[in-house]
């Protein structure tokens, strides 16, 4: 075993404190990897707090991690020590599956194993990125490319390929018009990788006040949902909608703006149930789907894209003893658009 130093939290309504967790030592396929930055998610807030299940304390959240690889197992191969690497919602999968073969890890007929709140194969339970180094399988690190900087990758291993999946998956061509609900740290990516795609970008939001930013990103057209005209404007105009809060809203009111087989995706998980009149979707052949991140293969791909077009996260970088101010502040919609850990700042205080 070796010793990494991390914050966790040890109950679900504490604070962060700093505290030494164990690694594992080296298996021959395991990369370990000195970590540089981690990215703040709303599923680390959900997951710590006890609102998506019982977990075990004390737990480290952390799932969008990137760094510097500091050690390899003797049956290596595809990184050397010194790589720029990241980690994103999983750490390992059954690999026999269906979806595992297809490069679908994270729809794993046995449940993948997340980077956090998992029990792995050793038996061990899964601690996250708010640490100084952590221990993976090569067979789910990714490469960063070197025109990324460290500290706006971290947030590409989860909103990145949160958005980029479905994206890809419904085949987002040129010109076609998408819809982003939400502008906040997964809508404004959003935003870019549509844009990049060289759809024509509407974002839909509560009001206007990000609206600047919006058009700034490479959204094309910004509406107020507060505002029922939108609705009416709107009607019967998008190919796609990729709805990325994690509140309730009227689903039917969205799906009204779909086109004729124009298809809504879920990537925000509301805690209540979203409900659905038949008649919005059997009218025009529409559908309401879900998706849930992207797989290793893919992830990579993503990277790659974002590194060609240029496509990287707003981000505000904060010390490890800011992390409580920071979930504050997601809670409060108030960061525009991720937090990143500066990880060198976590044995500072």
């Amino acid at each position: 075993m070796s010793k990494a130093t991390a914050r966790a939290v040890f109950d679900p309504k504490g604070s962060f404190q700093t505290t030494s967790i164990e690694r594992r030592e080296l298996q021959p396929d395991d990369v370990l990897i000195e970590i540089k930055f981690a990215g703040i998610c709303h599923s680390d807030i959900h997951t710590a707090r006890g609102e998506w299940g019982q977990i075990q304390y004390p737990l480290v959240p952390g799932h969008e991690i990137a760094g510097v690889v500091a050690q390899v197992g003797s049956a290596v191969t595809k990184y050397a020590v010194g790589d720029r690497v990241g980690v994103g919602c999983m750490v390992d999968s059954c690999g026999e599956c269906d979806s595992c073969k297809h490069g679908e890890e994270q729809y794993c007929s046995k449940g993948n194993t997340g980077t956090y709140a998992s029990i792995d194969r050793y038996g061990q339970y899964t601690q996250g990125g708010y640490s100084t180094h952590i221990v993976v399988t090569e067979n789910f690190v990714v490469r960063i490319p070197d025109n990324i900087p460290l500290d706006k990758a971290a947030p590409l291993l989860c909103a990145g390929i949160t958005t980029y999946s479905p994206l890809r998956h419904w085949e987002v061509t040129p010109g076609q018009k998408v819809a982003v609900v939400g502008m906040g740290g997964l809508g404004h990516m959003a935003v870019k990788l549509a844009h990049a795609m060289g759809a024509h970008v509407t974002v839909l939001s509560q009001s206007l006040k990000k609206k600047e930013d919006g058009l700034r990103l490479g959204a094309d057209d910004y509406y107020a949902t507060s505002d029922p005209e939108t609705f009416r404007t709107l009607k019967n105009s998008f190919d796609f909608i990729i709805n990325t809060v994690s509140a309730k809203i009227s689903v039917d009111a969205y799906l009204s703006l779909l086109a004729v087989d124009g298809t809504m995706v879920n990537v925000g998980a509301p805690p209540d149930p979203l409900s659905v009149n038949v008649f919005s979707l059997i009218g025009q052949r529409k559908s309401f789907a879900g998706s849930m991140i992207g797989g290793i293969r893919e992830t990579q791909e993503m990277l790659d894209f974002c590194a060609e077009h240029d496509v990287t996260p707003e981000i505000e970088v904060i010390a490890a003893s800011q992390i409580d101010e920071a979930w504050d502040r997601v809670l409060a919609s108030d960061v525009r658009y991720r937090f990143v850990i500066d990880i060198s700042t976590m044995e500072n205080d």
